[in-house]
């Protein structure tokens, strides 16, 4: 069988050139020269017949073909190089991986989870660290955190996986839900609004898509800690704007009811990231693998 796949040398010259923006930092990243780098980035355009990267004295930017290539090959060159280090290191050896997490998500959603994890990879040992707001990856840090943010747009030139905390719901107490009978979304912006200090313009967001575009929400309280925000709700101090994934076991058991379960999203959510060109730990991809997994199934379970 003929292969149609260039050598990994050269996948990994290109990879590295996207991920740090410079051949001279991908030579310097794997220990080659810079001209290594571009004969590679050169044979590997030549194999494909096509243009990978369009490069100036300003700029380098990917080409459609590069944006294909870059798509495919990057978790597999991961993955591959994580389980070639651990082969190396012995299967005896415990890895470690580090993390930083926003509290509420780590108490809530990750922790309940993660012996699921370690029975997939009893190899690799989860040590938490404390978690910064103003977590910027400089002096001694985890490997990877889990952030509350925007993304690649709050934090240009890091690597961030959307993981989930988009998809958000009112919530109040059962008895508040009975009393009002609401009838259309806009009607809660009559209640005691609830909200979060670090999103406040959630309220303004939900209501316009839902279409509730008079609608002007004065909020009421605000919290700067989620699970003072729930804990208000279930105290039927008003109604809060929060996202789903926090408050299923409250909804399950009855704690909490949504008077409109609607597919809203917005942008703020919850973003795995780290620190291109800094050594990641040799387990990071497979958590990252098995984080993303877990996050879809559990957006899988939301209302469509």
């Amino acid at each position: 069988m003929r292969l149609h796949s260039p050598s990994m040398s050269e996948l990994h010259a290109f990879v590295t050139v996207v991920r740090t923006g410079s051949f001279s930092r991908a030579a310097d990243e794997l220990c080659v020269t810079q001209g290594a780098i571009s004969r590679a980035v050169a044979r590997l355009e030549g194999h494909y017949g096509k243009v990978l990267l369009k490069r100036s004295s300003q700029q380098m930017l990917l080409t459609a073909s590069g944006e294909q290539l870059l798509a495919a090959v990057r978790e597999p060159l991961a993955a591959i190089e994580a389980a070639s280090e651990a082969l190396r290191e012995g299967p005896a050896r415990t890895t470690e991986l580090v993390l930083s997490v926003v509290p509420t998500l780590a108490s809530v959603w990750l922790v309940p989870r993660l012996p699921d994890f370690q029975a997939r990879h009893p190899d690799v040992r989860v040590r938490f660290v404390p978690y910064r707001k103003d977590e910027d990856f400089s002096g001694p840090t985890p490997h990877a955190a889990i952030l509350t943010g925007l993304g690649a747009a709050q934090w240009p030139g890091w690597e961030c996986d959307y993981v989930i905390g988009r998809e958000v719901v009112p919530v109040c107490h059962p008895a508040r839900a009975a009393r009002q009978q609401w009838q259309h979304p806009a009607d809660l912006s009559a209640e005691p609004l609830l909200a979060h200090s670090t999103s406040p313009g959630n309220w303004a967001q939900w209501l316009r898509a839902v279409g509730a575009t008079g609608a002007e929400p004065e909020l009421s309280t605000v919290f700067d800690q989620v699970s003072i925000l729930v804990q208000a709700a279930m105290a039927d101090m008003g109604v809060a704007l929060v996202q789903r994934c926090l408050v299923r076991a409250e909804l399950d058991a009855g704690r909490l009811v949504t008077p409109f379960d609607l597919p809203i999203t917005l942008q703020r959510g919850y973003f795995l990231c780290r620190l291109p060109g800094r050594r990641a730990a040799a387990s990071l991809p497979v958590f990252r693998q098995w984080l993303l997994d877990r996050a879809r199934e559990d957006i899988a379970l939301m209302p469509a």
